[in-house]
């Protein structure tokens, strides 16, 4: 069973349909990085896998919670509150703009929701953080607060936040873009890292190399749709779809 599934899914701003009929699945240990142009909804799908946008029509499942299905008029509708919270366990989300509390300390922003939302016991919750701090590179970082961080501090404390919650997958929004290219190898030495111990991720990006690399399947995002779809190195060195070619191959001169 997938551990995350999305069926038909339709999805409008206004008269503005940005996910046209998506149908994507991620199985355990599997890596999907997701790629194309801006405005190819790319951002809207990883927003809607993780309920933060609604969609009109389709079926989202994490595991066996049914999330979202269509009635019989054809309109998705969402479960109650506690099949949603249920599916809030299962999954953790890294922005590109690292969305840390600015006033808590990175042991702080690491610790506060599995103590207070999962109730987990705190001894427990603390000796995992130390144990993600360690392995982040960020010991000796614990009492400083967002603003004394570099932005590649601030995301690594943002996976370590994710990560602390003990999720099923982790989804990434471009986690890289708000980086200088030094701090982005920084923060994608750490996505590998989480890729060899086959985690599960899907990856929004526009780093074609690492998608490729770290990647086990690429998604081709454009004008709403998924254009192609396949193993990372086919899609990235040999794609077969003519808007696909055309994206990378500006991607490569830029």
């Amino acid at each position: 069973m997938p551990v995350v599934s999305l069926e038909h899914i339709h999805k409008s701003f206004g008269d503005n349909e940005v996910l046209r009929d998506i149908s994507l699945s991620v199985d355990k240990g599997e890596v999907v990085g997701i790629i194309g142009a801006s405005g190819g909804g790319k951002s809207t799908l990883l927003r809607c896998a993780t309920l933060l946008e609604t969609f009109e029509k389709g079926k989202l499942t994490y595991d066996d919670v049914v999330v979202a299905q269509n009635n019989e008029a054809g309109d998705a509708v969402y479960g109650s509150k506690a099949v949603l919270k249920q599916a809030k366990q299962k999954f953790g989300l890294v922005f590109q703009n690292f969305n840390l509390f600015p006033n808590f300390t990175v042991l702080k922003n690491i610790t506060h929701a599995p103590i207070h939302v999962q109730k987990r016991d705190e001894g427990e919750v603390m000796e995992q953080a130390a144990e993600l701090i360690g392995k982040m590179g960020l010991t000796g970082k614990e009492n400083m607060v967002p603003c004394e961080l570099s932005g590649g501090q601030q995301q690594r404390v943002a996976i370590a936040r994710a990560l602390c919650m003990n999720p099923q997958i982790l989804f990434f929004d471009e986690p890289t873009s708000a980086l200088d290219p030094l701090l982005t190898q920084e923060v994608l030495k750490v996505i590998r890292e989480l890729a060899e111990e086959h985690m599960t991720m899907v990856i929004v990006t526009h780093e074609m190399a690492f998608a490729r690399d770290v990647a086990d399947r690429i998604v081709f995002m454009a004008g709403g749709t998924i254009v192609e779809e396949g193993p990372a190195e086919q899609v990235i060195n040999n794609p077969q779809n003519d808007i696909t070619k055309a994206f990378l191959n500006k991607v490569n001169q830029d």
